[in-house]
């Protein structure tokens, strides 16, 4: 596949049905919702309510609608934004999604389950003339990886544990550089990146053998002083997703990693009694993996996810971090003097 068409093949995102009420099924973990956490915070104008069932236990502070209601507001399409173990889409949801149909609503999803290999519901959206949309369905003919070194400049935020914060850190890191008068792009690797920027790759829907070639469509070459930010996939140490962060990685040729983490979280999500790796133990190993593509590879630093934390219990313990590891430590989204230091490593 060339870079043309590759582009034109991810181009087809940028068609999804607008603006969106945000579905979050009867979800109970907080990070399994990241997909509409992500949508609010980052395309909040795309975003009219959020539609619940009882049982859950998380919100994204949106005004809650009704399908019907939503559509008079103007939605267009109910996306699921749930990313749950597995990307499965419960039998429990189906009422709530043959209502957003009937109510006029199309449905957006970037689970790993189809929406068009659920029997009901794809007879009741052609009986209406309704879309099912599939974000999670990567280009095709997508070519094995090369190492071939490329021209311009890659960061690639990588984690000790899924979704802690490697698209939040990636998006906040091109928008500083940007702001700087940095040229610099985010790339998007994950379903909810993708919906916020408009095209991408879903990685995790990949075939292993491809992943990084993929990886490598995603950050084409560029100009010397441009830079693509790559939002991270999963982590090394996870028992089950290390696979497709080491394709990204290799793919995805960094020059520059920075390390995402969640202080207080002791298990990998999803899976008790596998304990997280520490933040020096993810360095060094993505440094060691990442130097067999590009054996420049450096740590500019650590992004914290303090969301859970008070604004002073906080920076007392990055600015501890900070001095233990000898790397800036920062909460991109409190940004402060921290996130400026962790800026000017990631350009140094």
């Amino acid at each position: 596949m060339t870079i043309q068409s590759y582009l034109a093949a991810s181009a087809r995102t940028l068609s999804l049905p607008q603006p969106y009420l945000l579905f979050l099924g009867d979800t109970t973990e907080r990070g399994y919702a990241k997909t509409a956490l992500g949508l609010r915070d980052w395309a909040p104008e795309k975003c009219v309510g959020e539609y619940a069932l009882p049982g859950a236990a998380v919100s994204t502070g949106l005004e809650p609608l009704t399908p019907a209601e939503a559509h008079e507001r103007g939605a267009r399409s109910l996306l699921i934004g749930v990313a749950n173990s597995g990307g499965v889409i419960a039998d429990s949801w189906m009422p709530a999604l043959i209502e957003a149909l009937d109510a006029g609503l199309d449905i957006v999803s970037g689970m790993h389950m189809r929406l068009s290999d659920l029997p009901d519901l794809a007879a009741r959206a052609r009986e209406l003339g309704r879309q099912l949309i599939d974000v999670r369905d990567p280009p095709r003919g997508l070519p094995v990886g090369t190492g071939r070194k490329r021209s311009g400049k890659r960061l690639l935020t990588v984690g000790t544990d899924c979704a802690l914060g490697k698209k939040y850190t990636a998006l906040a890191l091109a928008r500083a550089f940007a702001a700087r008068g940095v040229d610099a792009d985010f790339r998007a690797t994950g379903q909810t990146g993708i919906m916020i920027a408009g095209g991408g790759v879903p990685m995790d829907a990949v075939v292993s053998d491809f992943e990084a070639g993929a990886a490598e469509l995603v950050s084409p070459d560029a100009a010397p002083g441009h830079w693509d930010v790559v939002e991270g996939q999963g982590s090394l140490f996870h028992p089950a997703y290390a696979a497709v962060s080491l394709g990204l990685l290799h793919g995805s040729q960094p020059d520059v990693i920075v390390v995402c983490h969640q202080p207080g979280r002791d298990e990998v999500m999803g899976l008790p009694g596998y304990a997280l790796p520490s933040i020096e133990e993810t360095i060094d190993l993505n440094l060691r993996l990442g130097s067999r593509t590009n054996p420049a590879i450096r740590c500019a630093g650590v992004s914290f996810n303090t969301a859970h934390m008070d604004a002073d219990e906080a920076d007392a313990l990055m600015a501890a971090e900070s001095a233990r590891l000898g790397l800036p430590v920062a909460d991109p989204i409190r940004g402060g003097d921290a996130f400026d230091r962790l800026v000017d490593a990631c350009l140094a």
